[in-house]
């Protein structure tokens, strides 16, 4: 009885050994590479798997999903002969299982030899100042010389790109000189454009101040002239009109009696005036004779005087 039991517990642990050597769980996103006596046998995709005992292994494991890979540091010499030392990142996919555990050795290890080489090439064709504008460029050109070369390794090459390009710390300074050289041409180019545009600015505003200032000279004149003119024919008409009532005074009954009293206190008031404005005075002969300075007078008036109807007959 024990000796059955040792028996069958002997070949319970075989058959478990069995399967765990024989069965085979294949996560998601991965192939495995099954070799029956040294010899490719076939790809396992995900899922579970039985294989035949000590016959089958699985001899290569490839994921699916995409890589990211270092490229390491290294000197290139660019057209100008200026060292730069160059690093990147380099994403692959596996796409054929089987090229990628046959094809070549390591894929990894050559896609990132490839990419070195590749970057090396491309840079020592152009100078350094186009490094840093051309890195899409520089990027297209590392990934088009690799993904030629690993088709036969059964990987993509997605894409490469330049983390940092680093010159000597001398063509640094260079750099940097130029740079704030750039910078202050540019500044003293705005300055100028700058006061060039204020000046402009400043003899338009002049300019049409000037003009403005004699536009309002102009019409100031204008209208000084205009009330000149229009006072003197406000002066003229209404001194023509005094004239006229003072002709029409004249030829009414009396009137030539008030305008010899109205010439007697004309000729007074304007005689007194002359020792308030004056020290010295000219007095006439005949001071005292004011009929005859009157009768002078009215006598000028009779002549300016029209003609009435009796005197035209």
């Amino acid at each position: 009885m024990n000796e059955s039991l040792i028996v069958v517990g002997v070949i319970a642990a075989i058959v478990i050994v069995l399967l765990i050597k024989t069965a085979v769980v294949v996560p998601q996103r991965s192939e495995y590479i099954i070799e029956r006596l040294g010899k490719y046998s076939k790809t396992l995709s995900a899922g579970f798997h039985i294989l035949i005992p000590f016959l089958d292994r699985a001899a290569y494991k490839r994921s699916l999903k995409e890589e990211v890979m270092d490229v390491a540091s290294q000197e290139c010499i660019t057209t100008d002969n200026v060292s730069v030392a160059v690093d990147g990142v380099l994403y692959i996919q596996v796409i054929d299982s089987k090229l990628s555990a046959y094809g070549i050795d390591n894929y990894r290890i050559a896609a990132s030899q490839l990419a070195q080489t590749s970057l090396r090439s491309v840079i020592g064709k152009i100078e350094l100042d186009r490094t840093f504008e051309e890195r899409e460029t520089l990027n297209q050109q590392v990934v088009a010389a690799i993904d030629e070369a690993a088709q036969n390794w059964g990987i993509k090459v997605l894409r490469y790109e330049i983390k940092d390009i680093t010159p000597p710390s001398s063509v640094m300074e260079a750099m940097e000189k130029q740079m704030r050289a750039e910078r202050e041409k540019r500044a003293t180019i705005a300055t100028s454009e700058g006061d060039r545009q204020s000046r402009i600015n400043r003899a338009e505003g002049l300019k049409k101040e000037a003009i403005e200032v004699s536009e309002g000279e102009k019409q100031k004149r204008i209208n000084e002239a205009e009330g000149q003119a229009k006072e003197i024919e406000l002066v003229a008409q209404a001194t023509a009109e005094g004239i006229r009532k003072v002709a029409e005074s004249l030829v009414c009954a009396g009137g030539e009696t008030a305008a010899n009293l109205r010439v007697a206190e004309k000729y007074i008031a304007e005689f007194g005036k002359l020792a308030q404005e004056n020290n010295t005075m000219i007095i006439p002969a005949n001071m005292g004779d004011i009929s005859s300075m009157v009768a002078t007078v009215m006598s000028v008036l009779g002549h300016t005087k029209p003609a009435t109807p009796n005197q035209s007959s």
